[in-house]
């Protein structure tokens, strides 16, 4: 399994330039079963990412490009009368989809952001009354631009608490964007990108995934460091149990990429930024856009063992 991850991570890599990493923590997402909220500006292979994701791992996309005019309805469907039969019969959203591109979701209101809050929970949607499951695996990759841009409507707390990791992609390095401009059209190369994984086999990745071991000592750093969010003055809030869970999940996904059944203090340290920057306040900006000095602040500060 691990040869054939690595193989898409290549695959992915080779046309989203000089992001190893930021590929490889979309990865992990993934195999943690979370959702991955991609922040930077316009332009920056956002697209490209997920285009590149759901066609390595063979599955299903939907992109649903959010505007201030989206309703509920247009990501969930919703049921037409047919005369034929005389009954109300339900057509399905692009939210019945394996991995779902949420694109510029900042840009819609609170009530159509809402519309992904229990799909992205539990894995369902409610609709007239009806519970309907989504596909496994299911996976939001929701973009959003700066909350200084015009148009935008900023995601509540409980909207950014769903999502695992919080991503930003950066510009390329010079060498590789000299590459991306010598080289051939991204699109070009995505349409030529293959399945590398069955559905089946993904599924199961998800599932060792879940059982890799973690030991009393690392679940304490854990706890550790959540406790410190919540009795340093520097804090505006204290990382939820939740978020714990969360740092757990990514951390064992990132020890499985490494080709490891066990979590070591340095895969906790490597997901962190982006389990915890965006559940974390600084108590001098409670409104501010991330935690990043107090993701370092933990970092350096708080002991592994």
């Amino acid at each position: 399994m691990r040869t054939r991850l690595d193989a898409c991570l290549r695959a992915v890599n080779e046309v989203l330039l000089g992001k190893d990493a930021q590929v490889r923590l979309a990865l992990a997402c993934l195999l943690a079963r979370g959702h991955l909220l991609v922040e930077d500006m316009p332009g920056m292979g956002k697209t490209t990412l997920s285009h590149a994701l759901a066609k390595v791992l063979g599955l299903e996309f939907q992109r649903i490009q959010f505007t201030s005019d989206l309703l509920p309805g247009d990501i969930l469907g919703t049921s037409v009368f047919d005369r034929d039969s005389g009954q109300f019969v339900f057509h399905p959203g692009p939210i019945f989809a394996e991995l779902i591109l949420a694109d510029e979701i900042n840009r819609a209101t609170p009530k159509s952001q809402s519309a992904l809050l229990e799909a992205m929970e539990e894995g369902q949607v409610t609709i007239e009354g009806a519970t309907r499951p989504l596909p496994e695996p299911f996976f939001v990759i929701a973009t959003q631009n700066p909350v200084s841009s015009g148009g935008t409507f900023a995601l509540p707390e409980s909207q950014l608490d769903r999502f695992l990791m919080r991503v930003s992609l950066g510009y390329p390095a010079r060498a590789a964007e000299k590459a991306l401009l010598l080289g051939e059209a991204r699109r070009d190369l995505l349409t030529r990108l293959q399945p590398l994984l069955e559905q089946a086999e993904l599924l199961a990745i998800q599932d060792a995934v879940a059982r890799v071991r973690v030991s009393d000592a690392l679940v304490d750093y854990v706890l550790r460091l959540a406790e410190a969010t919540r009795t340093q003055p520097q804090f505006a809030w204290g990382l939820s149990p939740r978020g714990s869970l969360a740092l757990l999940a990514a951390a064992r996904a990132w020890a499985f990429l490494d080709g490891r059944d066990y979590v070591i203090p340095e895969d906790v340290q490597a997901v962190l930024p982006t389990v915890v920057g965006h559940r974390l306040r600084e108590r001098a900006d409670a409104t501010g856009h991330g935690g990043g000095a107090l993701v370092q602040w933990l970092l350096r500060e708080v002991p592994a063992l």
